[in-house]
């Protein structure tokens, strides 16, 4: 297979089933929607709330994971950047003079 074509995979998430059609591995999109079930479950111990208000609550949970790993991933790009800066300029300083023949 290369990638491209869909397989059809079916996923169970806070008891209901669903029939997706996804490239690449199914395994993927499997862990994803357990994880989701598993954060619907937990949310939904924590008091008496409808399946709409658990995936609300649930969505807006993995937003905010999601916002927090962007920021991380800007400060790791940033720090990279810095020191592939600092790394260049060591190394320029370090180039042997052509006319020297060194």
């Amino acid at each position: 297979m290369d990638g491209s074509e869909k397989q059809p995979v079916r996923l169970n998430i806070f008891n209901q089933s669903f029939t997706l059609r996804v490239p690449g591995d199914p395994d993927e999109i499997l862990r994803a929607a357990n994880e989701v079930d598993e954060l619907m479950s937990t949310i939904a111990k924590s008091g008496n709330m409808d399946s709409f208000r658990i995936a609300i609550l649930a969505c807006l949970h993995l937003q905010d994971r999601v916002h927090v790993l962007e920021g991380e991933l800007r400060e790791l790009r940033s720090a990279v950047n810095s020191r592939t800066s600092q790394l260049a300029q060591l190394l320029d300083g370090l180039e042997p003079d052509s006319k020297s023949g060194s």
